[in-house]
């Protein structure tokens, strides 16, 4: 196998996708590429013209989607269910009464100018999501943010398109959440588990090898901003308003697909103490960090070699 890799900017963070078969290598960005603006078009808080926006628009009327928004929000009620509402798409208005309301590069650059509004989550189970009509529908001062998931769904997706189109094996990375389908290298894919997807080899974590399924790390050390005269991070919990308090730094966990990976891992963010044990009892494969560094594994994620 050959492997070749594409790197770009996509959905506000750095998309790779990497192929077994070098010749596949064109087909398989432009299908990764389709299926990133599909998700942005579906999914984006920041888009006027996305879904998303319409439907945080609506004003509690029910509103028309298309068959992937409707996939993004039944996989985020999910999300919401199985974590017992540790993950709730129903954060829109505490993540930017924290102060991320814009484009995150703006808000790094206006500094601590912004006020804040505390505003814990309205409540997952308040989403109404009709396949059959292809329909949803929340209620009126419900706002609907699909940031815990939907990049993840978009990896996903892309993985099975490109390897269903190709034949070619492929790893799907968005911002560190990882997707692989299809034909696997031997010995699995390599991937640097660290703090920050962007970091090089030399940065402290961990080397593993993936064969299937997904990879998602949550950090609170990435995402951060100034705002109402203290420092802010991305990951809220939803029955406060506030940034989950950093017992870990960083989770990453293995599952059989990358939404799998990434609600575990931001679920245990939120989770904290119990996160360990929740993990463990889920069987999902983990590594987490505690704030002051210290390195601690759920379900036979392999130890680091010194």
């Amino acid at each position: 196998m050959t492997l070749a890799t594409s790197v770009f900017t996509a959905l506000g963070t750095t998309a790779q996708v990497t192929v077994t078969d070098a010749v596949a290598l064109p087909a398989a960005q432009s299908l990764h590429e389709r299926e990133l603006e599909a998700i942005d078009v579906a999914c984006s808080r920041f888009r006027e013209d996305s879904e998303l926006t319409a439907l945080n628009r609506a004003g509690g009327r029910e509103v028309t989607a298309s068959p992937l928004f409707l996939e993004a929000l039944s996989v985020a009620v999910r999300a919401a269910r199985v974590t017992d509402g540790a993950v709730d798409p129903t954060v829109r208005r505490a993540v930017s009464g924290l102060g991320w309301d814009l484009d995150f590069t703006v808000v790094v650059a206006r500094g601590d100018s912004a006020s804040i509004e505390i505003v814990p989550a309205s409540g997952w189970s308040s989403i109404r999501v009709d396949p059959t009509r292809g329909t949803v529908r929340v209620p009126r001062g419900v706002e609907i943010d699909l940031g815990a998931t939907a990049k993840a769904l978009a990896a996903d997706r892309s993985a099975r398109a490109v390897a269903d189109a190709t034949g070619s094996g492929v790893l799907v990375s968005l911002g560190g959440d990882i997707a692989i389908a299809g034909p696997t290298p031997t010995g699995g894919w390599p991937i640097r588990v660290t703090d920050d997807h962007r970091s090089d080899a030399t940065a402290p974590g961990q080397t593993i090898a993936l064969s299937g399924g997904g990879l998602a790390t949550s950090s609170t050390t990435v995402r951060r901003w100034n705002a109402g005269g203290a420092e802010r991070h991305h990951i809220v919990d939803p029955v406060t308003g506030l940034p989950a308090t950093e017992i870990w730094r960083t989770v990453s966990v293995a599952a059989p697909s990358c939404v799998e990976a990434n609600v575990a891992s931001t679920a245990a963010i939120v989770q904290g103490r119990t996160a360990l044990r929740w993990l463990a009892t889920a069987g999902l494969p983990s590594r987490l960090v505690t704030a002051d560094g210290k390195v601690f594994y759920a379900a036979n994620w392999p130890a680091d070699t010194p």
